[in-house]
């Protein structure tokens, strides 16, 4: 049964591909701060992308989060990128290809077009995740939501799809909706479809992509799934850049390359999107704590967040490992334009699939989380969950 001191709070997983990493290893600190075999004590998830993946099998282990966050670390720490994606002999060449075929309509439109394949992933997400488990933990109340969101490539809607509790209702906004679903498989891979380098999925009638490329506000969510406490961890670089000495920045030598843009554009939808959120949080709720209770009383926000996010620039630590990306990959980021590691550490970040780079990136949740220990302690309420 969902405890009353945390009915209320929610987590929410950003995107990142291998980034997502960093989440597991902050959730693995927080199991070892909680009692042993302890129930969920986020009753409300909210996942996009990779983040998505990691909040279903905390939702699927909704009974013991122990087991949970173990069952995340095993998995990441032994990931290979070939149980994600793989990739043709001739990537670039193959989807030029498919859109050339297109342009006669020639091309199987059922065939998405994508740089990678991650059919893989479809099977490692099988293998780990009994999605039955998650409509029992709603009955058993002790999950009050699941959501996961996703990009229509039909209506451009950022559609987030969630399997919660009979009372919460489904929701219609400008460019984004909720709509009530029994989640599988295939919203999983829709989610964490990257525009080109993944293909998008059908559910239904529609095609979606990557839920981050759309997603104006990654809390909105959770509050219309009666959010009040929000906990978010997040897989930027470090996201308190005021507390920083700006930095000198020198013009470029040359036009940037593809890999450059596409770490850009990447970055945009993960991150910038995510930190702005957070930031325009973070300035209503310093408004409201002014405001008379009455007029408080009126305003959806949370009255509680924690935000956890990469002490280290996650972008040199990819550039230490793209060494141990497939041959096949490294040549790929090579041929778009990325003629040494620094000019494609922001795209490798999300593709170094790899145990190396994402064991550094659970070691450094892990320590991140553990410099937070007292707020997390507080955010939670340890000493009341048994």
């Amino acid at each position: 049964m969902i405890n009353d001191h945390n009915k209320d709070t929610a987590l929410i997983l950003s995107g990142g591909g291998a980034r997502a990493a960093y989440q597991v290893g902050v959730l693995s600190a927080i199991g070892k701060l909680l009692p042993k075999s302890c129930e969920l004590p986020f009753p409300i998830l909210c996942g996009t992308s990779a983040g998505a993946l990691n909040a279903s099998m905390l939702a699927s282990h909704a009974g013991n989060f122990t087991r949970a966050v173990s069952t995340l670390a095993f998995v990441w720490r032994h990931l290979t990128p070939d149980q994600i994606y793989t990739m043709s002999r001739w990537p670039m060449a193959s989807s030029l290809t498919k859109t050339l075929l297109g342009l006669f309509h020639r091309h199987n439109h059922n065939d998405p077009i994508a740089l990678m394949d991650n059919t893989p992933l479809k099977q490692l997400l099988e293998n780990y995740l009994n999605f039955a488990d998650i409509q029992t933990a709603v009955d058993q109340q002790r999950l009050k939501s699941l959501a996961i969101t996703a990009m229509s490539y039909s209506t451009g809607e950022s559609t987030t799809f969630f399997q919660a509790l009979s009372d919460i209702e489904p929701w219609q906004g400008n460019r984004r909706k909720g709509v009530r679903a029994q989640l599988n498989v295939d919203h999983l891979l829709a989610s964490s479809a990257i525009p080109t380098i993944f293909p998008a999925n059908k559910i239904d009638q529609s095609y979606y992509g990557d839920g981050a490329i759309r997603q104006k506000s990654a809390i909105y969510p959770a509050l219309k799934l009666g959010a009040k406490k929000i906990m978010i961890i997040g897989v930027s670089g470090n996201r308190r850049v005021k507390e920083w000495p700006s930095k000198t920045v020198e013009a470029p030598a040359s036009a940037p390359s593809m890999t450059q843009i596409l770490g850009q554009l990447l970055n945009s939808a993960f991150i910038d999107n995510l930190e702005d959120d957070i930031n325009q949080l973070e300035l209503f709720n310093d408004i409201l704590r002014d405001l008379p209770d009455d007029k408080k009383a009126q305003h959806q926000l949370p009255t509680e967040t924690l935000i956890i996010s990469p002490s280290e620039e996650i972008n040199e630590i990819a550039d230490q490992h793209i060494a141990t990306l497939p041959k096949n990959v490294r040549t790929l980021l090579k041929a778009a334009g990325g003629s040494s590691s620094q000019r494609t550490s922001s795209a490798a970040s999300y593709l170094l699939f790899t145990p190396e780079y994402c064991r550094a990136l659970i070691e450094l949740g892990q320590k991140d989380a553990m410099w937070e220990k007292d707020k997390i302690l507080d955010f939670l309420e340890i000493d009341k969950i048994k």
